[in-house]
Formats: structure tokens, sequence, C-alpha cells
């Protein structure tokens, strides 16, 4: 069965049970006898990380900041799917399918279904498209800093709670996303000067309807 083409499939799951059905179908699959079927080794070690198996659940991991202060948080990619590259079809060509492989994946726990094509005839992803996300996965995973979620934008005036310049107000005048940093014009004894923040340093004015 190594031979066996695979392609790449989306799997419809109950929302918030994508990494529960994940982990069933690497599990079980290993205690069925069905690792062939996928691109699952059959021993299972220690630290192994399931998304490297083709079995995906797409997540990014991202930096939020909530009442002044930063969290990092993972967020789901695509919530409620998980996406797999499995043998599903035994002949290609007539498009005839492992009815083994069929059953199994039915009977995993929060699946609901296939995504694209029929009920009876699930339609793979294209690997172009299966391509561009797992290389978004993959970036996330390598990179040493989270993403960094912020809805501030130039011109916005924003208080700084940390630093040698709490609690004045500045004016944002650059964001750089990169570096998760923000370069604002603040008042010193009545004379404007830039300073650079990190984004958790400051809150939005919002909070303080006085301005005070």
């Amino acid at each position: 069965m190594a031979d066996m083409q695979k392609q790449w499939y989306v799997i419809q799951t109950l929302t918030g049970q994508e990494q529960k059905a994940q982990r069933q179908i690497v599990a079980q699959a290993r205690s069925a006898g069905m690792c062939d079927f996928f691109d699952i080794p059959v021993e299972a070690k220690k630290g192994e990380v399931l998304n490297d198996f083709n079995v995906v659940v797409p997540t990014e991991r991202v930096a939020e900041i909530k009442d002044g202060k930063k969290r990092v948080v993972t967020r789901k990619l695509c919530p409620g799917y998980v996406v797999i590259r499995m043998a599903l079809y035994a002949d290609e060509a007539h498009r005839q399918i492992h009815q083994e492989l069929w059953q199994f994946i039915q009977s995993i726990p929060g699946v609901i279904g296939f995504l694209g094509g029929t009920s009876t005839k699930p339609r793979p992803i294209t690997e172009q498209e299966a391509d561009n996300l797992l290389r978004r996965v993959q970036a996330d995973g390598e990179a040493k800093k989270p993403k960094l979620k912020v809805d501030y934008k130039v011109g916005e005036t924003v208080r700084v709670t940390e630093g040698p310049f709490m609690s004045f107000n500045g004016t944002i005048e650059q964001i750089d996303p990169d570096s998760g940093r923000l370069q604002i014009s603040v008042s010193i004894f009545g004379r404007s000067a830039p300073v650079t923040l990190e984004y958790w340093q400051v809150e939005k004015l919002v909070d303080h309807p006085e301005g005070v």
C-alpha cells in the first residue's frame, strides 16, 4: 500500500473539536493498522507534533493587546476543519473509494464529513491550495515572535500605561507590526517629542472618555 496515491482533503468537524478529531485520527489509525493510508508513523514518539503527520489543524499564534496587557493565544486559521493527506480512493481512475478508510473517517468522534465534492464522492483540494496553507502554518511555527493583533491607527491618540512616560497622552505617528512597536508623539514641557513604545505599553484613549 506504500504506492497508494495520497491527496489532500478537508474534513469538517464540530466547532471546537478540531484537535480532538486530529488526535483520534492519529491514535485510531495506529491501533487499527491503517497508517499506510495516511502519512502517520506507526510508532508514537514523545513530543511528537501531530501537524507534522499531514493531519493538520491550521493555527497561528497571535499576541492580543487587551486592557493594556499583552497575551499570546493560538487562533485557528480554519475553525471547524482538519486538513488531511490520505489515499481515499482505491481506484483513482474510476473513483472507487476505499470503504475501510471511508468508514474509518466517518467513525471519528466530532467529524461531520468532507468539504468539497459530493456526500459520497469527496473532492480533494489541489497541491497548490495545500502548499499555500501549510506554508502559512510552518512560517508561524518557525517564527520567534507571535503575530501581533492590534487595531491601532496612525493619527490615533493613546495613553501610555508603562515606562517613564506613563499617563502621558500621545498621537501615533508610525506603526511597525514586525517589531511590535509604535512611535508616538507626546507633549513634554510644551514641546512635541517622539517616543517609541511596545504595543502593550499603551491603551486606547477611548478607555478614558474624559481624556484625563
